[in-house]
């Protein structure tokens, strides 16, 4: 097995269930199982110039952001998502912004033909 191979192979390893579901908590009766969106990319090459002359390198790279949580008690299993308060602040400035600027527009246009 090449390194290149070696290192796909470790990459693989790294995205696995355990990384998407994390370990159990238990309170009062109540057990949550936290949950994660995973992204993750590598990426490889090697190469030979002639002679002994070779080089290779490669990378791995790999995201989390939590999601929510299973939550199990008795015999219920429900879902609660998790707030990303980030997305919800931007998209909401991105509405305030379009917003003003279609009321802009509107003004302008009444003052014209006024």
């Amino acid at each position: 097995m090449t390194k290149i191979q070696e290192l796909m192979a470790g990459a693989g390893d790294n995205l696995t269930v355990k990384r998407v579901y994390g370990e159990p908590y238990e309170k009062n009766g109540v057990t949550l199982i936290p949950a994660a969106a995973i992204r993750g990319g590598a990426g490889g090459g090697e190469g030979e110039r002639g002679g002994d002359e070779g080089g290779m390198g490669g990378g791995f790279g790999m995201t989390a952001r939590p999601v929510g949580a299973y939550q199990i008690k008795g015999d219920e299993v429900s879902w609660i998502p998790a707030a990303d308060t980030t997305r919800v602040i931007i998209l909401s400035e991105i509405v305030a912004i379009v917003a003003l600027l279609v009321f802009r527009s509107i003004l302008k246009s009444r003052r014209k033909k006024g």
